[in-house]
């Protein structure tokens, strides 16, 4: 991956465990080295934490306090935005790279409560019943209220074959539903297809993950297998939560006219203001290798339907 996608290496990940900011620190120092410091909000915050320190009930971590402070900041930017330790992090690329263990679900948070973004096909939470839009107010005995989406999430992850119970709140339910679920290792098939009928095909990409690219030319390969004289497709992105920038710049490359602007981004450092082309370089895996190459110039041009709904990211 090119430095062009240092800042934005995520997108619309609500909480898989949600980070589409990034923020380079080092790069803010840089853009105003002289900018004056909130001097009595820093106080302010230096008072409260040692008051908590010296008044609570029991003893509390400075790292625990300030990380906390620290994610509490960077939730509060929008419902997509999340600081990440270490842990959270490598959890994250677990799950781009298609497996991780859990439920299998996307979530943000909503009101206090967890939202379900959207259920990972055939994972367990699928087959419970979750849907986009679930409001997951408690976990076990639990309650959410209180929690962080962080906390949410490290309780519903755990070991394979244990099981948790959700409580959830539904629009068109009066009553709360109660969902015990077994966690299993999610192991998410990014790209799914098949000809409908002759002559048109379906292409569903359930997560923009790092294989994505490569698994949808081949998909896309085998249809024209298939079918060489291809009338119409359908891309599915229902319930498609986001995932890795590249890959959705991959998708959209296979369609769109070579070097076509796929997206740019803005933003007050100069490095935030990018711009993202329909070329090798900004989504393939392997710099010498373009998995769109084997593709036949008639993908560019079959007439197509693209599928989204409340689930799909942004």
């Amino acid at each position: 991956m090119g430095s062009k996608l240092k800042n934005i290496s995520l997108i619309g990940l609500g909480m898989v465990a949600g980070a589409t900011a990034m923020i380079q620190f080092d790069a803010i120092a840089q853009k105003n080295a002289t900018a004056s410091l909130p001097l009595e909000e820093l106080r302010q915050m230096a008072d409260v934490f040692g008051l908590i320190k010296s008044d609570y009930v029991e003893p509390v971590e400075d790292k625990k306090l300030l990380t906390e402070a620290i994610s509490g900041m960077v939730a509060s930017l929008d419902p997509h935005s999340a600081y990440l330790d270490k842990k959270a992090y490598k959890e994250l690329r677990e799950g781009t790279m298609g497996k991780f263990v859990g439920l299998g679900i996307e979530v943000g948070m909503e009101d206090g409560y967890v939202k379900v973004i959207s259920p990972i096909e055939d994972s367990p939470a699928f087959k419970a019943g979750i849907k986009a839009g679930d409001l997951i107010t408690r976990l076990d005995n639990t309650p959410v209220k209180g929690l962080t989406l962080d906390e949410a999430v490290k309780k519903m992850r755990g070991e394979p074959n244990t099981k948790i119970t959700l409580t959830i709140a539904r629009k068109e339910e009066d009553k709360p539903i109660i969902l015990t679920i077994t966690r299993q290792e999610i192991r998410v098939q990014s790209v799914k297809s098949k000809v409908i009928e002759p002559g048109y095909a379906w292409l569903r990409v359930t997560q923009f993950q790092e294989p994505t690219v490569d698994d949808m030319a081949k998909k896309l390969a085998a249809i024209y297998a298939q079918e060489p004289n291809l009338k119409g497709l359908v891309l599915d992105l229902r319930n498609d939560p986001g995932g890795v920038l590249p890959g959705a710049i991959g998708v959209s490359a296979a369609f769109l006219p070579r070097d076509s602007v796929v997206v740019s981004t803005n933003g007050q450092l100069p490095s935030s203001k990018q711009t993202f082309y329909a070329k090798r370089e900004f989504y393939a895996s392997n710099p010498l290798n373009d998995p769109l190459s084997r593709l036949p110039d008639a993908i560019k041009k079959v007439p197509m339907v693209v599928l989204v709904n409340s689930g799909s990211a942004s």
